[in-house]
């Protein structure tokens, strides 16, 4: 179907264009890498395509607390630069797990989370990270939690005349991401597992745990039985363990080609200790607390 494509040059401009036409006939696009696809499979059809490259959407900027991303940022650019290696580990291992390099050159941090596939390997340390999405149109910004933003494949909950302006992720947060697949490049994780030690919440001495896993289901779910188990800031190995158990226990799963459920179970299991026990390591050798 053919379609018209547009460059605006300012947020006012792609607002004004992100509302003409019915509902779905005017469609942002970020790296493209997603949507052009979902078009020639004929699961979209617009009649306007608002390309975003042209805005001021491309910058990492860290703060004392937060690093914003903006929401065309080359996944390549943010998995190079050393800031978020350090600060944000779960991430920038996941951001090395995507397609493959040419691919990450072109497609961007919030097109991936308007996509918001279930085997996304960018959900998982995003979700675990209590990321935010700034969220603008005409009407203004609205901030919302990226676990709150995504309820399924292509579903999500970004309004008509809408684009996402930027992702804000508390910083530093030491982590880890693991994941199991068939074909080690250019395939989708069978199963995904962000682990994230947070800093202790309303006054608790302990620190906040948390466990996501992705491509098990059609949205990716945080393990709160799991977390539960890890009740200090350094876990015994006992405790790891019982982390991981539970999280196969209360996990939901799908059998579909890449994988049945069974197998997805125990990959959960030893992904949850794998996870654990790297993000402990990488606190011990950085001095974490």
């Amino acid at each position: 179907m053919p379609f018209e494509l547009l460059f605006p040059r300012s947020l006012e401009e792609a607002w004004t264009l992100l509302e003409q036409g019915a509902p779905g006939s005017s469609m942002a696009m970020a790296g493209g890498t997603d949507l052009l696809l979902a078009m020639d499979f004929r699961r979209f059809a617009p009649e306007r395509v608002v390309s975003l490259a042209r805005l001021p959407l491309d910058t990492v900027e860290f703060g004392e607390k937060e690093v914003r991303i903006g929401s065309t940022v080359p996944l390549r650019t943010i998995e190079l630069d050393p800031r978020v290696r350090k600060a944000l580990p779960a991430l920038s291992e996941a951001l090395a797990e995507v397609g493959s390099v040419q691919l990450r050159h072109r497609a961007t941090l919030g097109g991936n989370v308007v996509r918001a596939s279930a085997s996304s390997d960018l959900l998982p340390p995003l979700v675990a990270m209590d990321c935010r999405l700034t969220i603008s149109s005409r009407k203004g910004r609205r901030s919302l939690p990226l676990d709150e933003f995504v309820e399924g494949s292509w579903r999500t909950k970004l309004q008509p005349g809408e684009l996402v302006e930027d992702l804000r992720i508390p910083s530093p947060l030491p982590g880890a991401y693991r994941w199991q697949r068939v074909r080690p490049a250019n395939d989708i994780s069978q199963v995904g597992v962000a682990v994230v030690r947070q800093p202790p919440h309303d006054g608790s001495s302990a620190p906040d745990w948390r466990i996501v896993a992705g491509g098990t289901s059609p949205r990716v779910q945080r393990l709160r039985g799991s977390e539960s188990a890890l009740l200090s800031p350094w876990p015994s190995e006992e405790e790891i363990a019982e982390a991981a158990k539970r999280a196969a226990q209360e996990a939901r799963f799908a059998t579909d080609l890449r994988a049945a459920e069974e197998y997805r179970r125990k990959l959960l299991e030893a992904l949850v200790r794998s996870g654990i026990e790297s993000t402990l390591e990488r606190l011990r050798e950085g001095g974490g607390r």
